[in-house]
């Protein structure tokens, strides 16, 4: 699917007459020792990449008709927020969890959005406010890089979901052979806030751009943009050599 196909936009389309499904997200918060912010919304856009690239996602998978009607319609995903026993209840169900240098993040197959198991429609959404302790480092540049819109104030919670966005698109820019050398590598990725003109060169670039329908949270518009790293996707499709 292309970035200019994408579910990712604001303006009414065809999407919006099917079922809608969901993909679940839990981050795993606990109140003593909470995971940093970009580490959090690092370990979602991977969590993402990981639904999208199991076998059970795929094929004849136990997940594969779940993810095929999720992807018919807008690709919504909702972040909540777990600790204790909640954590340990969801879990317990099907799904992956993946891990950053400390943050947790467990993703589920999709459910009809008004379908959530009972374990998971009972967590939180509000109240993941996460911080940096420290400054952050410079991206690395041979990985994708999935930029914030700076004009932007948005939840960990929020912007845990749009960097899932972004990196789906990103995925949905490769081949084969890159997708199967990225997850290969572990699907590295860094998350940073663009500096506001650079936000403006991304957005003009033809770089693929998450363009948020505004149903929480903020107006719609754009939210992130997915800079390919050298070693996967080096340009956008349809600007390649």
């Amino acid at each position: 699917m292309s970035s200019n196909d994408s579910p990712f936009r604001a303006e009414p389309t065809a999407r919006d007459e099917a079922p809608q499904f969901v993909l679940p997200l839990v981050v795993h918060i606990e109140k003593a020792e909470p995971p940093a912010r970009t580490d959090a919304l690092e370990t979602a856009a991977r969590a993402v990449l990981v639904m999208l690239s199991d076998e059970r996602s795929l094929g004849d998978g136990e997940w594969a008709q779940a993810m095929a009607d999720w992807q018919d319609a807008r690709i919504r995903k909702v972040v909540r927020r777990a600790r204790g026993a909640e954590w340990r209840k969801a879990s317990a169900l099907p799904g992956i969890t993946v891990t950053g240098s400390a943050a947790e993040v467990r993703v589920f197959p999709p459910v009809p959005l008004d379908g959530w198991p009972k374990e998971l429609a009972k967590l939180q959404v509000s109240g993941t406010d996460l911080d940096d302790p420290e400054l952050l480092p410079a991206p690395d540049r041979t990985a994708p890089v999935i930029w914030l819109n700076p004009q932007l104030d948005m939840s960990a919670g929020k912007s845990m979901a749009q960097t899932g966005h972004g990196a789906q698109l990103g995925w949905w820019e490769l081949s084969d052979a890159e997708r199967d050398a990225w997850r290969a590598a572990g699907f590295p990725l860094s998350v940073r806030t663009a500096a506001p003109g650079h936000w403006g060169e991304l957005t003009a670039s033809g770089l693929p751009v998450v363009h948020d329908a505004g149903f929480t949270e903020i107006a719609p518009g754009e939210t992130v943009a997915v800079e390919g790293g050298s070693r996967f996707c080096p340009l956008p499709r349809g600007r390649r050599p």
